[in-house]
């Protein structure tokens, strides 16, 4: 069955924010450790992160994920790629401490450079990440993306030509984005669409690969490389994809994160919204 959550803040400390997805009524959670705009945060204390764990054997979430900084970019240039791979390192150290099962992580930009250039240096970078991090139950899922600009990640091609170079490491993934899906092209408003969708995601990595979901609707158009989030079945894609995943019996359990607007309807009217689809399918 599908685990439905939220991604929530951890303002005020990391206990509050598995206190905000308890009082949601999460199934699962993402959290950002630290602000995602900075290279590292303030380490927790001892104290904290087992206040942390308490919290979450004490609630109804089963599942977490952390979402790694939006500065991280392991295709970049030689001291953009170094600071990234210390960064990611750092960030599943932490994810281990606190028992998070995953680190979503964008697959970066070849700035204006090759793609296959960029793509086999996010390889090397990621080799480099798993043998420091060997101890470490912690998966690494790369996200799928919208296509902006000369970011990685939009096709699924791409995203299983760095899980062949690292022989499908059992601590690689994919974390499919249904707002950066819809808008880097493929139709998934119909349930052929869907379904299509679904059929491709078991060729180029096999379900059990796919650690998380993201689910948002999209602002932009079909193919417009664009992600501006919306509310579930308010924007361009529409409820019908939505409700066949929540309720898709092959889908193994894995969370299903809402990134949709935190104001309207916010994450409760959209996770009530998903509960009911869920129920209905």
């Amino acid at each position: 069955m599908s685990l439905l959550g939220a991604h929530v803040s951890a303002a005020g400390g990391l206990r509050r924010a598995v206190e905000r997805a308890e009082s949601l009524g999460c199934e699962a959670m993402q959290i950002f450790t630290h602000n995602p705009l900075q290279w590292q945060g303030r380490s927790p204390s001892d104290s904290e992160i087992d206040a942390f764990r308490r919290a979450l054997l004490a609630c109804s979430v089963k599942k977490v994920v952390a979402h790694a900084p939006y500065l991280i970019n392991l295709a970049g240039d030689e001291y953009v790629r170094k600071r990234s791979i210390s960064a990611v390192i750092g960030e599943a150290e932490l994810c281990y401490r606190l028992g998070v099962d995953a680190l979503v992580l964008h697959p970066g930009s070849s700035k204006g450079g090759a793609r296959q250039h960029a793509l086999e240096s996010l390889s090397d970078a990621l080799e480099k990440i798993l043998e420091a991090t060997r101890e470490s139950a912690v998966v690494f899922l790369l996200e799928t993306m919208a296509g902006q600009g000369d970011v990685l990640g939009s096709a699924a091609e791409e995203l299983e030509f760095v899980l062949d170079a690292l022989d499908w490491d059992k601590r690689l993934g994919v974390c499919v984005d249904l707002c950066h899906v819809f808008g880097a092209g493929t139709d998934i408003r119909s349930e052929g669409g869907y379904n299509r969708m679904i059929s491709s995601l078991e060729r180029h990595f096999g379900l059990e690969r796919v650690g998380c979901w993201h689910l948002s609707d999209n602002k932009g158009a079909l193919g417009s490389r664009v992600d501006r989030h919306e509310h579930i079945g308010e924007g361009e894609i529409g409820i019908i994809p939505f409700g066949m995943l929540v309720s898709d019996e092959r889908i193994p359990d894995a969370p299903m994160i809402l990134e949709t607007p935190k104001g309207g309807i916010g994450d409760e009217g959209n996770l009530a919204l998903l509960r009911k689809l869920r129920g209905r399918m």
